[in-house]
């Protein structure tokens, strides 16, 4: 017979925690405190087990719910009433239960749809009272002398109240947040240095989700605050919040870049970012992009609805910085092989720029093309980009020569090119590195899974930047070269894919829009371009490729005699868009043509070319309307679905951290509860002095059968 150890004898699990043993009672619809007035200022001196609580409430059935009522209804009102102390353990106690109870409640509610147990447990009226106070309590205590973890606790507790749900339009307490609004002390802490650098984070996020709640459906109060703060600290505190995430994002990215041996840094680089952007939703970079959605959709928010957040843009700074130089921006840091004038941002030394940050980071991003959640991120990217390139004064900083910035992007590893080892490139105004950028994603994602949405968006910006040069006789200095080879480049994917991608895609529309923009060079160009040498370059280059422009019309041709074709509008618009460059090709073809001949040459140089361009203008093209006018960007009806999702995944991503917070939370205040083992089993119960919060009771155990 094999011998075993007696229960009783020699035993070491662990006693059950007293705190645990009155959840356990009040969820068996018990009062513990009967026998104790003292019971519940003595037991808010006992260390909370968020976990515990959280799985005696989700035991309960509907029926045990109704039992158990009164006592949840009690623990509720309990924890409320004791925000009013001014004990700090009690406090950040009290704070704890609440984040447990409602986590409690919330994770139950979700698992057991049908059951509405914050009504079951509160009441739709003293709910609208209990939570009144609590708000009050909130506020007091975000603004007050506490201690900093009972503020850190009171943002958790409103991130787990707002996060109940994963569609926040359905989470009933979001009504009571809107009537009893955080606003003001958002702002407030947002504003102050010391208390922005422990709870920013925080705040910001908080901020966003309640700024998405039926934003669309109902006067939404944080909505109409935003778009309306005008308090310039608490502005860049809130843009300081961001560009720190993207800056910390952009390091560890570039310290990765770091590691690969300079021996074998170009063949290894596309093996690092195949690697590092994988379609594994468990990658761990894939997971650092996707935790950046909160402070993105801030970011949106803000450029979105604040006109006066626009002119933070450009100047937050690091805590306890010098004053920016935009020149330097960036800093040196360790050298990436092979180049080693790259610069790294290190915001603990130099300013930054957020602006700069965003732009370095869609960079990153813009290298994954097979997750889901990174493509989201970067539609993201493009919409805030959007938003930016609509905005007067976004566009004239951007646009100011005597505001420069170097600015490393990063460049995909391809094959038809030659990685540019010239990483950082020189200093340059914003507008100049924003169109690198949107050069550097249309020639880099020319692939058969064509993402068709981020190329309108990307076009769409270039669009919204020529139209501010045009209107503001702005002359950028910039190589416009780059810009049409990208956009031809791109014609020519649509013309040789047309097969494929016309069954998924409305591959008119966009062309449209990029013949538009040549349109627009063409029409208005001598009110922008910097040089008349660029006019000479740009109808060289459209001669250059004039196979290109000859194919798509031979292609709209051939679907405007296509009844069946769905797309007949755009195929329309784009036949009539082409005349003027099919004009200018066909004259200037003519006219190098016969120059040959009188020449007697068969090959000429570029230089030849561009001479008998530049005295050969005598031409007449056709004056077309609306090229410098776009549509404003309107969230709703297009990206509805979109942010319902992005909102969605914010909040479960705040979940999942809030839970690790509060679970792992250790008061400030010295613990003042020690365990004792005793012999008391939980049969036991009634010769148990409940308000004793210095004992532990151990679990009882049953002795095994031999």
């Amino acid at each position: 017979m094999t011998s075993r150890k007696r229960s009783g004898s020699g035993s070491t699990k662990r006693p059950k925690e007293k705190v645990v043993y009155i959840y356990e009672l009040l969820c068996r619809g018990e009062d513990p405190s009967s026998e104790s007035p003292e019971f519940w200022n003595e037991f808010f001196l006992l260390q909370p087990n968020f976990e515990a609580l959280e799985n005696e409430i989700g035991k309960l059935n509907s029926d045990q719910l109704q039992l158990v009522k009164p006592n949840l209804n009690t623990l509720f009102q309990r924890c409320i009433e004791m925000l009013d102390t001014d004990h700090p353990k009690r406090l950040c106690n009290s704070l704890q239960t609440l984040c447990s109870l409602f986590y409690g409640i919330f994770k139950k509610s979700n698992a057991e749809p049908t059951l509405n147990i914050l009504n079951e447990i509160f009441g739709h009226e003293k709910m609208d009272e209990w939570l009144k106070l609590m708000m009050q309590y909130c506020n007091r205590i975000l603004l007050g002398d506490v201690p900093e973890n009972a503020r850190f606790m009171c943002l958790k507790l409103l991130q787990v109240l707002v996060t109940g749900t994963d569609n926040v339009n359905q989470n009933a307490l979001f009504e009571h947040l809107m009537m009893h609004s955080m606003f003001d002390a958002f702002v407030r802490l947002l504003s102050d240095p010391s208390f922005r650098t422990q709870h920013g984070h925080d705040i910001v996020i908080l901020l966003t989700i309640l700024v998405n709640y039926r934003k669309h459906e109902a006067t939404n109060p944080y909505v109409v605050q935003l778009s309306i703060l005008a308090d310039e600290l608490a502005l860049n505190g809130y843009g300081q919040m961001i560009s720190q995430s993207l800056i910390d994002f952009c390091r560890q990215y570039i310290q990765s870049l770091n590691n690969v041996q300079s021996s074998s840094w170009f063949s290894s680089l596309s093996n690092i970012v195949g690697n590092m952007f994988v379609s594994d939703e468990g990658c761990e970079r894939v997971q650092q992009i996707k935790a950046n959605n909160g402070l993105l959709l801030a970011l949106y928010e803000a450029v979105h609805l604040n006109r006066n957040f626009i002119t933070t843009l450009a100047h937050t700074q690091a805590e306890s910085s010098a004053p920016p130089s935009p020149s330097n921006t960036l800093s040196l840091a360790q050298p990436v092989p092979d180049l080693t004038n790259a610069p790294i941002i290190d915001i603990t030394q130099y300013p930054t720029n957020l602006l700069v940050a965003v732009f370095q980071y869609c960079s990153i991003v813009m290298q994954d093309n097979k997750n889901e959640s990174s493509i989201a991120n970067l539609k993201l990217c493009f919409l805030i980009l959007t938003c930016i390139s609509e905005d007067q004064y976004a566009n004239s900083m951007m646009h100011d020569s005597n505001l420069t910035f170097k600015v490393m992007l990063h460049r995909a590893q391809m094959r038809h090119r030659k990685l540019n080892v010239d990483r950082v490139g020189k200093s340059q105004p914003l507008a100049a590195t924003l169109l690198d950028l949107l050069v550097e994603f249309i020639v880099s994602h020319l692939m058969k899974k064509f993402p068709m949405e981020l190329y309108l968006l990307c076009i769409g910006v270039i669009h919204r930047i020529l139209c501010y040069q045009k209107r503001c006789r702005v002359r950028l200095n910039y190589p416009w070269k780059e810009l049409w080879s990208a956009l031809i480049g791109l014609l020519r994917f649509l013309v040789n894919q047309e097969q494929t991608l016309v069954k998924k895609c409305n591959i008119f529309h966009l062309s449209l829009q990029v013949v538009n923009i040549f349109n627009l060079f063409i029409t208005y160009g001598d009110t922008f371009l910097a040089t008349t040498n660029s006019y000479d370059e740009l109808y060289y280059e459209l001669n250059r490729e004039e196979k290109v422009f000859t194919e798509i019309h031979a292609m709209v041709l051939r679907y405007t005699t296509m009844p069946e074709c769905e797309y007949k509008d755009d195929v329309i618009k784009l036949l009539n868009a082409l005349v003027n460059i099919l004009a200018i090709v066909k004259h200037f073809q003519n006219k190098i043509k016969e120059w040959l001949a009188e020449q007697g040459l068969s090959t000429p140089t570029e230089e030849q070319i561009l001479d008998v361009v530049r005295k050969n203008y005598d031409l007449t093209l056709k004056l077309q309307d609306s090229l410098d006018q776009y549509e404003r960007y309107a969230e709703t009806p297009l990206h509805t679905n979109f942010f319902k999702l992005m909102v969605r995944d914010v909040v479960n991503d705040t979940r999942k951290h809030i839970y690790g917070y509060v679970k792992e939370a250790v008061s400030v205040i010295p613990d003042q509860e020690v365990l004792l083992t005793t012999s008391m089993t939980s049969g036991s119960a009634g010769t148990t002095n409940a308000a004793t919060p210095t004992t532990a009771v151990p679990e009882a155990k049953a002795t095994p059968a031999t």
